[in-house]
């Protein structure tokens, strides 16, 4: 079994003085669980005040973005270089609202996941279907073309990938249990038939994760952790999902 990998995305939430208070509120509610990885992805500008004062904790940190280039005139765009500096160990990248609202491509998801691992970032990479996709039974054909695209030429080191069903993204829906695990099943095979290394790779669940269901997800096989959005923002919550994954 893969060490569960528990991933909180905050999107455009929280002031660096709010991610400061929500970090001492949760580092001693999580700092006995060893057996869960932990990780917070505030926005860019509370990056470096959150990374140190999680710097001796057992939290990992992380940004929700990067840009395929190393530097130069590209106004508001953030470096794979700017955050290992700023003290993070991984990047958030292809996230659905990316893709929707700012026109990611699977090309761009492709080239920002090659920059960033080879400078040294881990990657949580975000594929998942709409609702209209899944109600035409095209889930698993959208997925097979974002795994093609945003993995081509790429090996799986230090990736994580996240499933995060469209329709169930901060709508209060999640897929079932059995639904869930039915289209990781489906990642780990394609995984294991295009790229080596594939048993080590951890397939996270996003979409409307709370407490209440963190314990179902993580019943099934294939699920391995999960990327979590609303329910994050909350130190006792986030905490509880993390207790959850660890079986507390």
């Amino acid at each position: 079994m893969l060490k569960p990998f528990i991933a909180a995305n905050w999107k455009m939430n929280k002031t660096s003085q709010e991610t400061e208070e929500f970090i001492h509120s949760f580092i001693p509610l999580v700092k006995d669980i060893s057996d869960v990885d932990i990780l917070l992805a505030p926005a860019f500008i509370s990056i470096e005040s959150a990374s140190r004062l999680l710097k001796s904790s057992n939290v990992l940190l992380g940004a929700q973005n990067v840009y395929h280039e190393e530097s130069g005139a590209f106004t508001g765009e953030i470096s794979p270089d700017m955050l290992l500096a700023a003290g993070c160990s991984h990047v958030i990248i292809g996230h659905s609202e990316r893709r929707e609202y700012f026109s990611e491509t699977d090309d761009i998801v492709n080239k920002k996941i090659k920059l960033a691992r080879a400078k040294g970032l881990d990657v949580i990479l975000c594929i998942g279907e709409s609702l209209e996709e899944r109600e035409s039974d095209r889930t698993f054909d959208v997925l097979d073309g974002q795994l093609s695209g945003s993995l081509k030429d790429l090996s799986l080191e230090g990736i994580t990938i996240a499933y995060e069903p469209i329709w169930a993204i901060g709508t209060g829906k999640t897929a079932t249990d059995e639904q869930a695990n039915e289209t990781h099943v489906f990642i780990r095979e394609w995984l294991g038939k295009n790229r080596e290394g594939s048993e080590n790779v951890r397939i996270q669940y996003g979409g409307s994760v709370k407490p209440e269901n963190i314990k179902g997800l993580m019943s099934q096989p294939e699920i391995d952790g999960a990327l979590v959005g609303g329910a994050s923002l909350k130190p006792d919550s986030f905490a509880k999902i993390v207790a959850g994954a660890s079986g507390k």
